[in-house]
């Protein structure tokens, strides 16, 4: 029997194995990866001085540069971090979106990032500051929000507009204790606290970025798995449940998978709200695929924190604005979209 080539997708051979290519996606994830290499440039040139391009790449390279101090020390590592940052939030939005079949899921939403900051202010009221100790109590805070969500929405199945709802009770009651957690500490560790849940790139340097790539790349394996398991799991039950598929476990892997990467990234700058909603949609729309794609998912939730913070930093200058306010204020908005067009599209049907 001759199997037929799906529309829009193209055979990538490599040795015996071969695998289907859509070409829209690499397309978009072509442009995607061309227009972060100009925005990083862009980054890397723009600040209380200019830089020129060919000396900004020097420092890139590796090369003698009389704006090694500039670049090399302040900028690259605060944009390198700015990059892996998006781009966990970019993946990690796209694997809960995926599970609960739903645009408004996101670690930001349903309570995952607040846990993570609940722990992690806690942390730093009772005088834990260490940048490298912070990731893995926002690990711990995320992964237990996400498991008591899941829990009291679990009811012999997980239906997308329950998981939603109660992440978003949930969201609001661990506010209030990270809110509590502030008054209990002195004023600087208030202070310091706030800043922090603002979702901030100032004065990051090469051992966060360090840290929080030596953590990406220990979960790379998990998301090449994620990828494959996407497609079934965006099948509907009964056709997965028929092919053998474990949907729970799958399930149950790829929100674990997705409350990781966003609770690491939120170890290191703080709670970027919105980037993990944002950027899995403009992928999807961009590529035009079934699934979420991964790949363009993390390219667009680089290009999203790396371009917010460039305006965070030069919109208001000499003042510096967190790149989480940026990210809000454009987010924001298209929450408030999101809901009123499903909504819409709930009264039609």
């Amino acid at each position: 029997m001759v199997r037929r080539r799906p529309a829009g997708y193209a055979v990538l051979r490599a040795g015996r194995a071969s695998f289907l290519v859509h070409r829209r996606s690499v397309a978009v994830a072509g442009t995607l990866t061309l227009l972060l290499a100009a925005t990083s440039l862009a980054y890397l040139c723009t600040g209380e001085s200019f830089v020129p391009p060919a000396e900004a790449l020097k420092v890139v390279l590796g090369q003698p540069s009389p704006e090694e101090l500039v670049v090399g020390t302040l900028r690259l590592p605060r944009m390198v971090v700015g990059l892996l940052v998006g781009a966990a939030f970019g993946v990690a939005g796209a694997l809960i979106q995926t599970v609960a079949r739903n645009p408004l899921a996101s670690p930001d939403i349903i309570g995952v990032s607040q846990g993570a900051s609940a722990l992690t202010v806690g942390a730093l009221t009772f005088g834990v500051t260490s940048y490298a100790v912070l990731p893995y109590v926002s690990i711990a805070g995320g992964l237990l929000a996400a498991a008591l969500v899941y829990v009291f929405a679990w009811r012999g199945g997980l239906q997308a507009t329950r998981f939603v709802l109660i992440g978003i009770g949930f969201a609001i009651a661990l506010r209030s204790i990270t809110t509590l957690f502030m008054t209990k500490g002195d004023y600087l560790v208030a202070q310091q606290a706030q800043i922090w849940m603002t979702g901030s790139l100032n004065g990051r340097s090469w051992p966060e970025a360090q840290l929080l790539g030596s953590m990406l790349l220990f979960l790379l394996p998990a998301v090449v798995w994620a990828a494959r398991a996407q497609r079934t799991v965006s099948m509907d039950d009964d056709t997965a449940t028929g092919l053998g598929v474990r949907l729970g476990r799958v399930r149950l892997g790829l929100v674990l998978l997705g409350v990781v990467l966003a609770s690491v990234a939120t170890g290191v700058a703080g709670p970027v709200d919105f980037v993990a909603l944002l950027a899995p949609q403009i992928a999807r729309r961009m590529t035009r695929t079934a699934q979420i794609p991964l790949v363009s998912s993390a390219l667009t939730g680089a290009v999203v924190v790396v371009l917010a913070d460039l305006l965070a930093r030069r919109l208001f200058s000499p003042t510096e604005l967190p790149v989480g306010v940026l990210t809000a204020a454009v987010g924001a908005p298209y929450l408030i979209w999101l809901i009123v067009r499903s909504r819409t599209v709930g009264g039609k049907s």
